[in-house]
């Protein structure tokens, strides 16, 4: 990934481009080009194109991408996500291990990168951290997208971090409710019924309408686009909001573990 993103660069400024300029001319932020430059993201095979043609690389990036080692491939599907997230017209999550990154604190972001095995370096952390917070922004865009979520109340009761990073925790998802748009319910502990064991999901819908779903797995992640699948994913979404508590109720929760802080 810093190989090809080093490339990038080196094809952009021979074409004397700054990044603002290429990402303008290839209709993407100026964070992503910097970011596939960086090496932190993923150059994604139809950008790869897009730059090839523009660049007249002769198909120098297309091909690089497509001779990635696995273990550089793996991230490209989590790159497609967070790129078709960024626009999203509405946003529908379900969690049971951890807070959803979106609403993650930066301290709660490093206790969950510091969980990781093997370890991760520092750098490697203040990286994903700093990724982690930018895509954030999209809940704060106008107009923002409709966002649902919903996780575990094991997730707040878990102290990542120490106590600290949990009341903060604990504060900002009572602050985040309060942002227009955004629907968080907590799926109580003790349950006889539950429609998400089978583990966490994203659903989403594009600008031009089209539904999507992404999960997660333990070594890779997958983006799925086949209508009956998604909607499969749609249906266990819908009998989770049944399941979990309402807003209200939510608020309540996390104004009475707050009040027990």
């Amino acid at each position: 990934m810093k190989l090809v993103g080093k490339l990038v660069g080196v094809f952009r400024v021979a074409a004397g481009l700054t990044q603002a300029q290429l990402a303008d001319r290839v209709g993407h932020q100026v964070e992503t080009i910097a970011s596939i430059e960086q090496g932190r993201r993923a150059l994604l095979p139809g950008l790869a194109r897009q730059l090839d043609q523009l660049l007249d690389t002769k198909k120098a990036l297309e091909t690089a991408v497509e001779n990635m080692p696995e273990i550089d491939l793996i991230p490209a599907w989590a790159e497609q996500y967070m790129d078709l997230e960024h626009a999203a017209l509405a946003l529908s999550w379900f969690e049971n291990q951890v807070l959803p990154g979106l609403l993650q604190t930066k301290n709660y972001a490093r206790a969950v990168f510091r969980t990781d095995v093997p370890t991760l370096s520092e750098e490697d952390i203040e990286q994903r951290i700093a990724a982690r917070l930018e895509r954030q922004e999209i809940l704060l865009r106008k107009p923002p997208p409709t966002a649902s979520f919903i996780f575990s109340e094991a997730i707040l009761i878990d102290r990542l971090g120490g106590n600290d990073v949990h009341t903060e925790m604990l504060q900002h998802v009572r602050a985040c409710m309060e942002i227009p748009g955004i629907a968080i319910q907590v799926m109580p502990l003790g349950r006889r019924t539950h429609a998400g064991l089978s583990g966490p999901f994203i659903l989403l819908e594009t600008p031009d309408h089209q539904r999507l779903a992404y999960t997660e797995t333990q070594r890779g992640s997958q983006l799925i686009s086949t209508p009956d699948e998604v909607s499969i994913l749609e249906r266990k979404y819908a009998m989770l909001r049944t399941q979990a508590l309402n807003t209200e109720a939510t608020r309540e929760l996390l104004d009475r573990l707050l009040g027990e802080q």
